[in-house]
């Protein structure tokens, strides 16, 4: 009689073992930096988990419009705006770290890449139609210089090598906060997501078996796409001229990607998709690479290792980087 009661006993300690964890994709959006921040991640954490995980990368998007808006009067970098010309101004490590990044890609471009364009690109008004006269610019040309800006490693300082001096942020940050956005999700050993802000992407791993595909939109048909690229594991930026702009009296498209050298919006290009690890760095780098144009631009990422480019010419010509184009083949 003994036989069914061990039977039994083995059913109840089936039945009262917990039920396995049933893994799932889970999507969230808001917005942060004035920018849409999507978030997709396979995981088998349950929903309120999976929602406190999306609320603490949505808090590093805050927090890094928090110190890093120029917008903010009260932000780390309205701060060093206002008195880093008077002497040097301790800043915190995450700044810093994003104005040497923002510096070694000015050098690697050449000053392409500038974050005092702002001492020109404060005059222009993209919601309200407004841009500088050109003697407004000309007065103001010289205050945009990489160079200008000093920073001291040992003392994590800043300072303005001139008065007049403004930073902006807006091609460098929003890369940087998608990457600690990714660190969130890396610290909780989520395997497989896509997080984008705007322009900017990070992708980690594949999408479970399939490589993720990631777009490259026509800058004249919004709805519309030019390339799908399979990628894992990567990061990827585009800056265009569809982004912020207005169109002048005599016809011309004033956007806010401003070429250093002449305080004007940059021309020649329409669109460009920058691909490599970090988002900080291809965030950068699509600004760069849009200021320098498809030919110059194209020399620069192909003397940079792990980095591939998409540009579309202002006569809508497709351009790929040599790595790209060997993929084609």
């Amino acid at each position: 009689m003994w036989t069914p009661r061990l039977v039994m006993t083995g059913l109840l300690l089936i039945l009262l073992l917990p039920a396995p964890a049933v893994a799932q994709w889970y999507r969230f959006s808001g917005t942060a930096m004035t920018t849409p921040i999507d978030l997709e991640f396979w995981s088998e954490a349950e929903a309120g988990q999976a929602e406190d995980l999306w609320l603490r990368v949505l808090a590093e998007f805050t927090g890094v419009d928090e110190g890093m808006s120029r917008y903010r009067e009260d932000s780390e970098l309205s701060r060093v705006n206002r008195t880093a010309a008077e002497g040097a101004v301790k800043i915190t490590a995450p700044l810093f770290r994003v104005l040497a990044a923002a510096e070694s890609i000015s050098e690697a471009s050449d000053g392409a890449f500038d974050i005092s364009f702002a001492s020109v690109g404060h005059l222009y008004d993209y919601r309200n139609n407004q841009q500088p006269s050109d003697e407004e610019v000309q007065a103001l040309l010289p205050r945009i210089s990489y160079r200008d800006i000093w920073l001291d490693p040992e003392a994590s300082s800043v300072a303005f090598a001139r008065p007049g001096l403004m930073l902006d942020l807006g091609g460098i940050a929003k890369g940087y906060a998608v990457d600690r956005g990714i660190a969130v999700l890396q610290a909780a050993e989520i395997g497989h997501a896509r997080l984008s802000a705007g322009g900017d992407m990070r992708l980690l791993g594949d999408r479970r078996g399939r490589p993720w595909m990631v777009g490259v939109r026509d800058p004249r048909q919004e709805g519309r796409l030019v390339v799908a690229l399979p990628l894992e594991s990567a990061a990827i930026s585009t800056s265009g001229d569809y982004e912020r702009y207005f169109i002048a009296d005599d016809g011309a498209r004033i956007h806010h990607i401003l070429s250093p050298q002449t305080g004007r919006p940059a021309g020649g290009v329409q669109s460009v998709t920058v691909i490599g690890v970090d988002a900080m760095i291809t965030d950068a780098l699509s600004t760069a690479v849009f200021v320098l144009g498809a030919e110059q631009g194209l020399a620069l990422i192909n003397r940079l290792e792990g980095i591939d480019a998409v540009i579309i010419d202002e006569h809508r010509k497709l351009f790929y980087s040599e790595d790209l184009m060997a993929g084609v083949e």
